[in-house]
């Protein structure tokens, strides 16, 4: 049987070859580095859907063993980028393959190896033409990566599987978001070429939905990749508190197209588990005839469309609170990090006037985690929405890694 990334290589043969000739001619008039990225990119972008089909039959690999990787000519100057596959383990602890993206300075790494920083995205949409590996910019998203870069270390950013490679989502889905964060630092420090190995220090940055999957990552790191030397986890408005998210979002916009990729998810991936578990059982009969077809859009790109179908809904997609309704009340549990000790330094980061992911309900998570014995220190931006905070703490969060990888991580402010 042929491979179906080479059959569809193949009929792209001549569209690829006249891209060729443009993009030539494009890259002779560019001087700057912006526009030589663009042209890069844009050629990637038509090329690049042959690489997220899978050899068949997949090779057999252990999580963090890589499938299959693609250069980036698109990458930003001085720097050498990949788009990768590699094998992951998801909540139910099967193999699968997801896809991601690693970037390295140039420049020499140190005689330890270089840092290594998991990189964890906000939310982008639930399949896998979403995922922030494709693109034109597929860096677009990694925020503050220049400042992580300029400070010589490697980042390695999962796209969460089901996005890029075709597969159920795992949208919201801790264990299985947080694996493939570990998996794509164990890939990175597989390829020579980012100057990070086994025993280099590794730090985990993640905002809103990748606040969730950085701290999964964060407390299950001992037990499902020992080997990995985490030194700090740092998160900017995380969704850290599943059902407080879902209702503080009951009557608006957000908690339809929020829950429009949460149910879905969650009903595919615990059905069988939970036999009973369908959407009707947690959404209104309007609600559940629109989730399918609201969960297959992306968060960029479709969201003129997405919320043509979410605005109908709003005040009447939901028939009971799933936080108080089982079993949807235990999965948003299991989903909400915390249930294990991170046991490494912690940096929160909140705009106090995020309107999706509520002061209030990050508050609630850093009191937990004090109150655990946790080393939290807790930073709040004023004037600050969800979409800004990630860049407006970056340089605190640099300052706090910093420290921490020197051994002298900043007070607790517990």
């Amino acid at each position: 049987m042929n491979d179906p990334a080479t059959t569809a290589h193949q009929r792209r043969g001549p569209r690829v070859a006249a891209m060729v000739l443009i993009v030539g001619m494009l890259l002779t008039a560019c001087a700057q580095s912006t526009e030589r990225r663009l042209v890069d990119g844009y050629f990637e972008e038509i090329t690049e859907h042959p690489f997220y089909t899978l050899p068949s039959p997949v090779p057999a690999g252990q999580p963090g063993d890589i499938v299959r990787t693609e250069q980036l000519e698109s990458a930003p100057d001085g720097t050498l980028a990949w788009r990768i596959l590699y094998h992951s383990t998801d909540a139910a602890g099967a193999d699968i393959v997801t896809s991601g993206t690693v970037i390295t300075p140039t420049a020499a790494a140190p005689a330890g190896g270089r840092v290594v920083v998991g990189w964890a995205h906000p939310t982008t949409g639930a399949v896998a033409k979403c995922a922030p590996s494709n693109g034109i910019d597929p860096f677009d998203l990694i925020e503050g990566m220049t400042d992580l870069l300029n400070a010589g270390y490697a980042v390695a950013a999962a796209d969460y599987p089901g996005l890029g490679v075709a597969g159920p989502s795992s949208y919201l889905i801790g264990t299985t978001e947080g694996n493939s964060v570990l998996d794509a630092i164990r890939a990175a420090e597989k390829m020579p070429e980012t100057g990070a190995s086994t025993g280099s220090d590794v730090l985990l940055w993640g905002h809103s939905q990748g606040g969730q999957a950085a701290l999964f990552a964060g407390q299950d790191a001992t037990s499902y990749a020992p080997e990995l030397r985490v030194k700090a986890v740092a998160v900017a408005a995380p969704a850290a508190d599943l059902g407080a998210l879902l209702n503080d979002h009951t009557d608006d916009i957000s908690g339809v197209t929020i829950g429009s990729y949460a149910y879905a998810a969650y009903q595919a991936a615990y059905s069988s588990r939970f036999p009973g578990l369908t959407l009707d059982s947690v959404l209104t009969p309007a609600g559940a005839a629109a989730t399918p077809a609201m969960a297959q859009l992306c968060l960029l790109g479709q969201l003129d469309k997405l919320h043509a179908e979410a605005d109908p809904l709003i005040g009447h997609y939901t028939r009971v609170d799933p936080a108080t309704t089982e079993p949807w009340a235990t999965l948003l549990s299991e989903n909400t990090p915390g249930a294990k000790p991170l046991g490494v330094p912690l940096f929160v980061a909140q705009g106090v006037t995020d309107a999706l992911v509520l002061l209030s309900a990050t508050e609630g998570f850093v009191a937990k985690q004090c109150a655990a014995g946790e080393h939290v220190v807790f930073q709040t931006y004023p004037d600050t929405g969800h979409g800004e905070v990630a860049l407006k703490a970056i340089p605190d969060v640099m300052k706090f890694s910093t420290g921490v990888l020197a051994g002298s991580p900043p007070a607790s402010t517990c």
